[in-house]
């Protein structure tokens, strides 16, 4: 059996979209996010699909690292979004969101609130607070 190409398969975000519905059409550049949440959802699926680029694309150049190395260990299994702000009309946003994990044959659960700002129209990253 063949399996489907990654743009006709579920987003790994767990939307209910198929991926060039959502979560692709931001990584190819062909769409911007337009909430905060929908930024958050693409940053956890560029995690999943190893895309460093695209999550320094969309990090604030204040806050952002000089590079990025991705663990290819972490598999990345589920999102949770528990609260979102930051509309199309906002200029700041936040999501609480859980990402569930399987590393080293260990699960675990990363949760965090983000925190986003919209400039020019472009939302991006900028920071977290970590959840015990």
């Amino acid at each position: 059996m063949f399996e489907k190409p990654i743009n006709a398969r579920p987003c790994v975000c767990l939307s209910g979209l198929e991926y060039f519905e959502c979560c692709g059409r931001f990584h190819s550049g062909e769409a911007r996010a337009g909430t905060a949440e929908q930024l958050m959802r693409s940053r956890y699926s560029a995690f999943v699909l190893l895309d460093a680029d695209y999550l320094m694309a969309t990090w604030h150049p204040r806050t952002a690292p000089a590079e990025l190395e991705l663990d290819q260990g972490m598999q990345w299994r589920r999102l949770d979004i528990l609260s979102a702000t930051g509309g199309p009309f906002d200029t700041e946003g936040t999501v609480e969101f859980k990402a569930h994990f399987l590393y080293g044959g260990e699960r675990g659960v990363h949760h965090e609130t983000s925190r986003f700002v919209r400039e020019e129209g472009r939302w991006y990253y900028v920071d977290a607070v970590l959840i015990s």
